[in-house]
């Protein structure tokens, strides 16, 4: 088995509703290893964002755990856990959340200014990444010059900037057309295979499970095994 990058144990989520609680994950499981593609499906308000932000540490769990490289987010501070998402995890976002004011040489470049990397080391990544996700003569357009398509290739691009373990997408194509989605499915595929990368896509397409290596379904609280 390849190595075991991101795991979560027994997670439990919970909201206090005035004098209710309101349980949105109970003993929820789940690990993903180096190499691979996973996706977790789910219908709209079955809690699938609200799960990968306790995956990525962005919001704590109730009780259980969750470690990204045996590293356990509930035992880091807020600025640690920070520098561990910019040096290990790569987000991919439905919207793409580019900088609008930046080139996409420049949003690429972003993480990689943020963990020190030195600018011209930073400049030949990005241009080799954007190169990968077949963005070369793009490389100086804003994001208002650039289709979604494109748009979504440059925020792949971005999120390996730092050479993550693993690489969080939420409904990276939902925003797409057929043709396009299909695009961005098989560069995400061949960069998986290319990087040896973890991927963990959630997604309400579940045409997307065809070539995911595992699948899970959230429903009522519950991940359940699909593949």
């Amino acid at each position: 088995m390849n190595e075991l990058v991101l795991e979560c144990q027994a997670l439990c989520k919970q909201y206090q509703d005035g004098k209710q609680t309101v349980e949105v994950f109970k003993d929820i499981n789940f690990s993903l290893h180096k190499g691979q593609a996973c996706a977790i499906v789910g219908a709209s308000g079955s809690g699938k964002t609200t799960l990968l932000n306790l995956l990525a540490g962005l919001d704590l769990a109730t009780s259980g755990e969750v470690k990204l490289t045996q590293i356990s987010w509930s035992n880091l501070s807020d600025a640690k856990r920070a520098k561990v998402r910019n040096q290990q995890m790569g987000f991919v976002y439905q919207f793409h959340h580019l900088l609008a004011e930046f080139s996409a040489l420049e949003n690429v470049l972003m993480p990689m200014w943020i963990s020190g990397m030195k600018k011209s080391e930073a400049k030949q990544r990005g241009i080799e990444l954007l190169t990968q996700v077949g963005l070369s003569e793009r490389l100086y357009h804003k994001p208002s010059q650039l289709s979604g398509g494109e748009r979504q290739r440059v925020a792949i691009a971005r999120a390996l900037a730092n050479r993550p373990a693993c690489v969080l997408m939420d409904e990276p194509t939902g925003n797409l057309d057929e043709l396009t989605s299909l695009e961005v499915q098989n560069l995400i595929n061949t960069l998986k295979t290319t990087y040896q990368m973890a991927f963990l896509i959630v997604t309400h397409d579940e045409k997307m499970l065809d070539w995911m290596d595992s699948a899970y379904r959230l429903s009522q609280g519950e991940l359940t095994s699909l593949k």
